[in-house]
């Protein structure tokens, strides 16, 4: 029964993200069958896009850097005084 039902579930899930025929020929080549919708209207509409593509992954990529070696070694580091609470 449950995996019928995920079985269900996932195909719902890919008619859902499937352009419906109208929205597909409004779309450039590179976005057919992807996304609804009228498309992009101009150039700027990609580079604004690609730049917050661009930001996003930098901010990911300083994130998970900072959250695995953060960095700060020096004694009178006010996180020492949150780790060496007694």
């Amino acid at each position: 029964m449950k995996k019928k039902l995920l079985t269900a579930a996932s195909l719902l899930m890919k008619f859902m993200a499937i352009a419906c025929p109208v929205c597909e020929r409004q779309q450039p080549k590179i976005l057919r069958g992807i996304t609804h919708g009228s498309g992009p209207e101009s150039k700027w509409d990609y580079l604004i896009v690609w730049s917050m593509v661009a930001v996003v992954l930098i901010t990911l990529f300083y994130s998970v850097k900072w959250l695995l070696r953060p960095g700060e070694k020096a004694d009178d580091h006010i996180k020492r005084d949150i780790l060496n609470y007694n």
